[in-house]
């Protein structure tokens, strides 16, 4: 597949990722709605690190930095939602 048509269904899909979220943040204000916002904006971070930044194919330590850090802020989330 060339590189613009990986970079329109990147687009598409964090358009469709994007809907969703703001979907489930419209259904309720509950734990597991949050979850699953959080869930899709782990989605979102995923595609843009392997699709628009091409990461997909970079050393392992730089892939994993960039795939754990948002897992790190929505587990912090989930804790301060948790406890607060």
């Amino acid at each position: 597949m060339s590189t613009s048509n990986t970079l329109i269904l990147c687009w598409l899909g964090l358009a469709a990722l994007s809907v969703t979220s703001v979907q489930l943040g419209n259904a309720g204000a509950t734990l597991l709605m949050t979850g699953s916002v959080l869930l899709v904006a782990l989605g979102k971070a995923w595609l843009i690190a392997d699709g628009f930044m091409e990461l997909r194919h970079a050393p392992r330590m730089w892939r994993w930095l960039l795939l754990s850090w948002p897992v790190v802020l929505a587990a912090g989330v989930l804790l301060a939602l948790l406890f607060s």
